[in-house]
């Protein structure tokens, strides 16, 4: 593939999918994408991004009451469903993660709880979408979402607290012929400043 074709792949291309064949995603190809989302940038090399991928039946149906009445059949009949979420406690791991083991301090202890879930929600998110990418590049198609009860997913997934959801992505092999006409894009003058 050549890099233009890999641009359009990840990319250019590329489309929200709400329609998905039943060909199942498999555990080899999810490990594929996580192994080239990885990569991916984070302060202080946080990795706070964590995902839940809702495969089976029980626990679609455990997903469903959170789900929007707009999102909830596409979700269901989607092979599978990635909560994207990420880790509150994250900086237990920097120790072992980043060059300077004392970068725990900068998020340990009650009085660092907001500067640690900013960095958690920001670097988790940049995470979501560096698994979007990966997805594309190994061959899934994806429906990134927002549309739910967060607070309801992290009761059903979540119990003990420590994970929060972020957002949803639909996994698989999408549908061309039922993908919706391509919207605009902003132009670079309307999202960017030089100064």
């Amino acid at each position: 593939m050549t890099d233009e074709k890999c641009l359009d792949v990840i990319l250019r291309t590329a489309r929200t999918h709400n329609v998905f064949t039943d060909r199942p995603v498999s555990d080899a190809t999810l490990r594929q994408a996580h192994e080239l989302m990885k990569w991916g940038a984070t302060s202080a090399n946080s990795q706070p991004g964590r995902f839940v991928f809702v495969r089976s039946r029980q626990a679609k149906e455990k997903l469903r009451p959170a789900l929007s009445e707009t999102n909830r059949d596409k979700t269901m009949q989607a092979p599978l469903t990635a909560i994207v979420a990420y880790d509150t406690r994250f900086y237990e791991h920097l120790p072992r993660m980043f060059h300077n083991p004392a970068a725990i301090d900068w998020f340990r202890g009650e009085d660092k709880k907001a500067l640690a879930e900013i960095t958690a929600f920001r670097n988790g998110t940049l995470q979501g979408a560096y698994f979007i990418i990966a997805a594309r590049a190994v061959g899934l198609d994806c429906g990134p979402m927002s549309g739910f009860d967060n607070a309801m997913v992290d009761a059903a997934f979540f119990p003990d607290g420590r994970w929060k959801s972020n957002f949803l992505i639909n996994l698989g092999y999408g549908e061309p012929a039922k993908l919706f006409p391509r919207n605009p894009r902003l132009s670079f003058e309307e999202q960017c400043r030089i100064v």
